[in-house]
């Protein structure tokens, strides 16, 4: 379905959304026709505002768990809440979101015959007992826990996504992204990284769970978009599951005094209970993504932390 000069039409489900809006945006810039498909539930329209007036920008407010009807030649399926605090707001949507989402995505690709990407989670591992996590492992996850709507789902997408694959030859792309940060992410959606930075701009306290001891690796979003891509464009025997993330661990006591020196704020570190399930170590094996596609993160975690901040500076300065 490309036109004469070769612009593929390429849907984004989650298009609004943190990650979704970078893609977006990349896309455009490599010279492609891009169809934004969001809800608002999570997605936001000034994560894409500035793209409204591109002439092969489109956006259209639709929720997947309804089939939709479209002519497309790729598929990019990110939309899904993907911090706690929105997927735990409504968990039986948000496993709908996953699970209808996926199947009717996978229809439409299987009608259109057209690649499709699933943007699936490091959530998939639970509470690893492997570190660092390579695709292998089938994770160690409690499937009636208050996150197990987001985890659980996340799993039956990948299970819908192979199935597919192996029943009908669908051409699909499954990548496990790790924790990731940069611009336009909520400033409300209860990540670490939001989270240490909003309160050290407004010199609250810095809220620590558990001891601090526990470990992250933080991605940068740029970074992330461009591993998506290079999946994307891989050759088509190749579905992963691939792990997308950077593999560099930080404590998030080490990511609190870092903010805290960017920010030169005077916040206190407060620490409360560990959340129900919350793992100890998160951390992707990424040698696949090494060494099939050549990729891997490569922005310094202070130089993501300082455009990051001031993004949120300027959104605190707007309000």
């Amino acid at each position: 379905m490309k036109d004469f000069s070769g612009r593929k039409r390429i849907l984004v489900t989650g298009g609004g959304g943190f990650i979704g809006s970078h893609l977006c945006e990349r896309l455009l810039t490599d010279g492609h026709d891009v169809i934004c498909l969001d809800n608002f539930f999570t997605g936001v329209k000034q994560n894409i505002a500035h793209l409204l007036d591109h002439p092969y920008f489109e956006l259209m407010r639709h929720d997947v768990t309804f089939p939709l009807y479209i002519e497309v030649d790729e598929i990019y399926n990110l939309a899904c809440p993907a911090s706690p605090v929105h997927y735990q707001f409504d968990p039986v949507q948000t496993t709908k979101t996953s699970v209808h989402g996926a199947i009717n995505m996978l229809g439409l690709a299987k009608r259109l015959k057209a690649r499709i990407f699933q943007a699936s989670t490091s959530e998939v591992y639970g509470d690893p007992q492997i570190h660092p996590q390579p695709e292998a492992y089938w994770g160690n996850v409690n499937p009636i826990g208050p996150r197990s709507c987001y985890d659980e789902g996340k799993r039956c997408a990948e299970t819908l996504f192979f199935d597919y694959h192996r029943q009908y030859g669908l051409d699909i792309k499954v990548a496990r992204i790790f924790n990731t940060y940069g611009p336009r992410m909520h400033p409300n959606d209860g990540r670490v990284v939001s989270n240490f930075i909003m309160q050290a701009l407004r010199n609250e306290p810095i809220t620590l769970y558990g001891d601090g001891s526990q470990t992250r690796s933080f991605c940068y979003v740029d970074d992330l978009v461009t591993g998506i891509l290079q999946l994307m464009d891989s050759p088509k025997g190749f579905t992963g599951p691939v792990n997308l993330g950077n593999p560099g661990e930080f404590t998030m006591i080490a990511l609190a005094e870092t903010i805290l020196r960017l920010t030169g704020s005077s916040s206190p570190l407060v620490m409360k209970p560990l959340p129900v399930d919350d793992p100890r170590q998160r951390c992707p094996d990424i040698s696949l993504a090494r060494d099939t596609l050549g990729w891997q993160a490569s922005t310094p975690l202070e130089d993501g932390l300082k455009n990051t901040i001031a993004y949120f500076e300027a959104l605190l300065a707007s309000d």
